[in-house]
């Protein structure tokens, strides 16, 4: 077999990895030292070089690319490929950078004073100086814990490009090539960014492809909704939603024939847009009302007229375009007596009676459509939550949440926090299965989704502008990309059939990508950005945890909005001239929480 043959060839990437620091260190140490002394003398030879990589022979070990490996960063995932140095370079780096805190300390010294107070003073700076830098070394110490905390080993590669390609070849496992393909870590380390879609006059803060993968929708704070063909590059059809704010998901329904688009909004409308096959919209109707910002829509696999909507008054909708009246309440999601205002909602797969929503607290509470009591549990069938934030008194949230292909998992990304990985068939109040850091989700509502066509990689945007690749198994990083320009990366939409994805976030663009790069992934300077990312979290958590001023801030803005003269009210009505469908449950339901200022993500 091909996959066994491939377990068994592949080299120790550890190996390969150090044998080729090594002998680059040597090669540089020498001809460096040879270099200096010509030019500067003997003094020159104690001076350490960077080290530099070994060229290689054309033609060497080409059989070896084409495995998924990491080329030895599997070893350590936040080792940087060129950024590996030896021992004597970092700590001349270290010493420089200690050598200018100290001249810096010594030109803020105030001048004056006897010799007698100058020498005592200048021991008694040289002591805060050590005591700075072993608390600096400490903080190091202890942000590389924390890095490496959680992690497991990097599994060997699952595909090999040309066995696989042969076995293709005569037949063998030829249906499941794709899916091989498609999965393999390789294609993952290879992404690149391959275009750009150029639309939009707003943040694109929702891409869906349909069904077949041909076609992508696109929605904007412009407004406006756009469907592309992508793989030209050009724009088929772009219509405006009939929204009044920020449209935050549009999705083609399944078995529709790329005929029905649902869409949801800022505004609260659940709006439902008919094409026809001459590339115009014919109309879009609202088909239910939410009291607050409706951020996400989940699709019934199998279902071209049913769907569900989730908004911040806490309520749930089932959607049912066959009925009269469309819009069905089906729960109001509560903690006790308080209503958690909703951010994110998701079908399982596999098992569509079951679905799962996430919003204001640190609770992932997974339904059963069939048996929703709400007497009982609130109609929870079970919650889950990462056992040292049940307790927690910071203000978590929780901004996305995705089963994976199967239904047995549950990816769910918290605001200033990191994400997690919950097994959904396991009981109430389980805890998590996999923790992946090293992301910063703080400045929107940002979005997280499995890679793959068997979930095998958790990607996620971050507000450091980076698009972040996960190995589900082992949570270490295995790609690390520059998304957005803006800053931030909000919408992740993988390709359902193809190994690439597009992307969007505060850029008015979408961005697609493809495993074209003709070399792996180095992750360099993924440390570092990691590291920031960290310790800006850790500020923040620290200068933002009295929540009394967002709620107040909240509580005026909602008291001015309740004082409008209700003529705007009528003449806003009025001017909704389009078909709609009215639910006496929509909108009758309201609660209260600060909003998100942002450019929000799908």
């Amino acid at each position: 077999m091909a996959e066994a043959d491939d377990g068994s060839e592949e080299p120790d990437p550890g190996e390969d990895q150090r044998g080729e620091g090594d002998a680059s260190a040597a090669t540089e140490g020498h001809s460096g030292s040879q270099a200096a002394l010509r030019e500067a003398g003997e003094e020159a030879k104690d001076k350490p070089m960077p080290d530099a990589k070994v060229a290689r022979v054309p033609g060497e070990e080409e059989e070896e690319e084409d495995t998924d490996s990491m080329d030895g960063s599997g070893l350590y995932s936040l080792t940087e490929e060129g950024e590996r140095e030896s021992e004597g370079g970092r700590r001349e780096r270290v010493n420089e950078r200690d050598a200018g805190k100290r001249a810096a300390r010594k030109r803020n010294r105030p001048s004056g004073g006897t010799a007698h107070h100058s020498s005592s003073s200048d021991e008694d700076d040289d002591d805060e100086e050590e005591e700075e830098d072993q608390e600096e070394e400490e903080d190091e110490q202890a942000m590389d814990a924390w890095l490496g905390a959680e992690l497991r080993d990097l599994s060997g590669p699952s595909w090999r490009a040309v066995p696989s390609l042969k076995s293709r070849e005569i037949g063998r496992d030829s249906h499941q090539f794709v899916r091989r393909v498609c999965g393999a870590r390789g294609l993952v380390q290879r992404l690149e960014l391959q275009g750009r879609l150029e639309r939009h006059t707003g943040c694109v803060n929702t891409l869906h492809f349909n069904p077949s993968g041909t076609r992508l929708a696109s929605g904007s704070d412009d407004l406006r909704v756009v469907v592309w063909d992508w793989a030209r590059r050009r724009a088929e059809l772009e219509f405006d939603s009939g929204h009044k704010s920020n449209v935050f998901q549009a999705k083609f329904l399944p078995h529709s024939g790329d005929s029905t688009l649902a869409m949801c909004a800022r505004d609260g409308q659940i709006r439902v847009a008919e094409l026809s096959a001459t590339q115009r919209c014919k109309n879009t109707k609202r088909v239910a009302q939410h009291k607050g910002a409706a951020h996400k829509l989940a699709l019934e696999p199998d279902s071209p007229c049913s769907f569900l909507s989730a908004g911040e008054d806490a309520i749930v909708f089932a959607i049912d375009l066959r009925l009269d009246r469309p819009a069905n309440k089906l729960v109001v999601v509560k903690e006790g007596d308080k209503k958690v205002g909703l951010y994110t909602i998701f079908v399982n797969p596999v098992n569509t009676h079951h679905f799962a929503v996430g919003g204001r607290d640190q609770y992932v509470r997974i339904y059963d459509q069939r048996k929703i009591n709400e007497n009982e549990n609130n109609g929870v069938l079970k919650k889950f939550c990462p056992s040292h934030l049940v307790s927690s008194e910071s203000k978590t949230n929780i901004t996305c949440l995705v089963y994976s292909h199967d239904g047995t998992e549950l990816l769910t990304s918290y605001n200033d926090e990191d994400i997690y990985l919950f097994d959904s068939s396991h009981s109430d109040g389980a805890d998590y299965r996999r923790r992946y850091k090293g992301h910063r989700n703080n400045a929107t509502v940002k979005g997280v989704n499995f890679y793959g066509p068997s979930s095998e990689f958790v990607i996620s945007g971050s507000d450091c502008g980076h698009i972040y690749l996960w190995d589900k198994v082992s949570a270490r990083i295995v790609q690390f990309m520059e998304g957005d320009r803006g800053g931030v990366v909000n919408c992740l939409e993988p390709h359902p059939h193809l190994p690439g994805l597009a992307t969007s976030g505060l850029d008015h663009d979408v961005k697609l990508w493809s495993p074209t790069a003709e070399n792996l992934t180095g992750l360099k300077g993924l440390k570092d950005v990691m590291k920031k990312n960290k310790r800006e979290r850790d500020e923040d958590s620290v200068r933002h945890g009295d929540q009394y001023d967002t709620q107040l801030l909240w509580f005026l803005m909602r008291h001015m909005r309740n004082r409008r003269p209700q003529r705007t009210r009528r003449e806003g009505a009025e001017g909704d001239t389009d078909e709609s469908w009215s639910s006496p449950d929509s909108s009758d339901e309201e609660d209260g929480g600060p909003d998100h200022v942002q450019c929000m993500s799908s």
